[in-house]
């Protein structure tokens, strides 16, 4: 058996190395750290491998990997790791491990529990971070802790929890909680945390008195707040009382601009109109008027301006979720897949949906209107790249749930798009990889690996080049994970759709 030493050293050469930047990880979370002993218990009760001759990122070619019970008990070069009697051996020569598998930083999931939970670790995302949780999810994150169902490890927020009227008024099938002032917003944290969630998700039409209230409820409570920075509150203001990240680019877009006050009397004059019949309708009102002030904002971008805030947020260790893969379904409709094998594993009444859903939010469009908001798009792509060269911490993600995203595939389009906003490679790892892990409080010596068929450092889309997953200590390999898809596309094509307006996606992006 391995030495304590032996194996905080195993754990600090797959979690760190060549991947992790220089800061300090977070503490582990332990309802996280307790999916992995449970899960492995109930999947492959003390299972022991050896992964064997693979390229390990951030340690170096023709490494072995040993796994026990669902943690990683050692690694280092082949020839010197011996393999224990009874270990079930996998030789990967030619092939390269992701550590830790990727991790997804922001999804939406309300769908068939035999199609989308499987389909993240069959992608090779090992863990998610759900936006806007309800029951269900903490259904399927006990289940895959018992082993019942193969899914990725879950780290779920509360309801969301916004101003009144709130876009997303309830009827779309998960609870909204509407605030009004200090004392209604500290009773929301504190229902929040009696639902279990794992951190506080914060939404666009807070006032300034609920948000401040809802930061220092979280802090009492000992949650971490994220999501949107709220209209009337200005960013830096939001990462000052330490929110956890920022999701999207609709707020940094606007507070970019020099005439940030002329903006934000601009902004405060988008209505939400409450006779309309529902949620989604208000939503693609207010998405068609944001665009207008978006492009205000854009006309006057000022770089000092910019490079001061992003320097703030990264002094104060504020993370962006940039979404790109949301924000360019959305703005380069030109673009979208009329079919994509993908789809072949989720429902055809969700796919069927999204072309309509699509042609109500691009409704009117002028050509003048429609080459703006690809302007708008390219400004998006400006502003990770300010981000990234101030050092603020960029999370893949991609609001999956939306429209156009199938669950785990969109992970790797979303590093595809952040390499195209001009991230090295590296950077766009550790953006699924270390960064979101390190937010989380992952434990360092999981046993979730990505198994590529190539470097994924020399090309970003070699992570799609999938040889095998390693999730909570279970080993898919390649033909099991090529049968498992299948089963998932069986799954999906038998799906029955469910009862009127529940297929409608959930639209985060503002």
């Amino acid at each position: 058996m391995p030495t304590r030493r032996e194996t905080l050293a195993a754990s600090a050469a797959l979690a760190g190395g060549a991947l992790l930047s220089a800061a300090p990880a977070a503490a582990a979370d332990p309802r996280v750290a307790q999916d992995h002993a449970t899960a492995a218990s109930g999947r492959q009760p003390g299972g022991a491998l050896a992964l064997t001759h693979a390229t390990v990122l951030g340690a170096g070619p023709d490494h072995t990997v040993l796994i026990r019970d669902g943690r990683i008990t050692r690694t280092g070069p082949s020839a010197e790791v011996p393999i224990p009697s009874g270990t079930t051996t996998y030789d990967l020569t030619g092939k390269y491990i992701v550590p830790g598998g990727l991790v997804e930083a922001h999804v939406h999931n309300d769908g068939p529990e035999s199609v989308l939970p499987p389909l993240f670790p069959l992608n090779g995302v090992t863990t998610v971070r759900e936006m806007w949780g309800g029951p269900v999810h903490h259904e399927w994150r006990d289940k895959v802790r018992a082993g019942t169902l193969l899914g990725p490890r879950w780290v779920i927020a509360g309801p969301i929890i916004d101003g009144r009227p709130s876009i997303w008024a309830n009827d779309t099938g998960q609870r909204v909680i509407e605030v009004t002032d200090g004392p209604s917003a500290r009773r929301a944290v504190r229902e929040v945390k009696a639902s279990g969630a794992d951190f506080v998700k914060v939404y666009s039409r807070l006032t300034p008195e609920a948000y401040e209230a809802i930061a220092d409820e979280s802090r009492r409570q000992g949650l971490r707040h994220a999501g949107h920075c709220p209209d009337t509150l200005p960013v830096a203001r939001a990462s000052d009382a330490g929110q956890q990240s920022i999701e999207h680019l609709h707020a940094l877009l606007l507070a970019t601009s020099a005439q940030e006050s002329e903006i934000k009397r601009a902004l405060a004059k988008v209505r939400i109109d409450p006779t309309l019949g529902t949620s989604f309708e208000r939503y693609a009102s207010w998405f068609r008027q944001v665009h207008a002030v978006e492009w205000q904002a854009m006309q006057t971008y000022d770089v000092g301006r910019t490079r001061a805030l992003f320097d703030r947020l990264a002094a104060n260790g504020t993370r962006v979720v940039p979404t790109l893969t949301v924000h360019h379904s959305l703005e380069r409709t030109d673009q979208l897949p009329t079919d994509s094998p993908e789809f072949t594993y989720l429902p055809t009444w969700m796919t069927d949906y999204w072309p309509t859903i699509w042609a109500a939010l691009t409704a009117g469009r002028t050509a003048q209107d429609a080459a703006r908001i690809r302007r708008l798009y390219e400004h998006r792509l400006r502003l990770v790249a300010e981000l990234h060269r101030a050092g603020v911490r960029l999370l893949a993600g991609t609001d999956t749930g939306t429209g156009y995203a199938v669950p785990g595939f969109a992970l790797h389009h979303e590093l595809e798009l952040l390499a195209e906003a001009g991230l090295p490679t590296r950077d766009v790892l550790r953006a699924a990889t270390t960064e979101p892990a390190r937010m989380l409080g992952l434990p360092a010596d999981r046993a979730d690996l990505l198994v590529l068929d190539a470097d994924p450092r020399t090309d970003i889309s070699h992570t799609q080049r999938i040889d095998s997953v390693l999730v909570a200590g279970r080993y898919l390999d390649r033909a099991e994970r090529l049968r498992l898809l299948a089963d998932v596309a069986r799954a999906a094509a038998a799906s029955k759709p469910p009862a009127a307006g529940a297929a409608a996606p959930h639209l985060c992006a503002h």
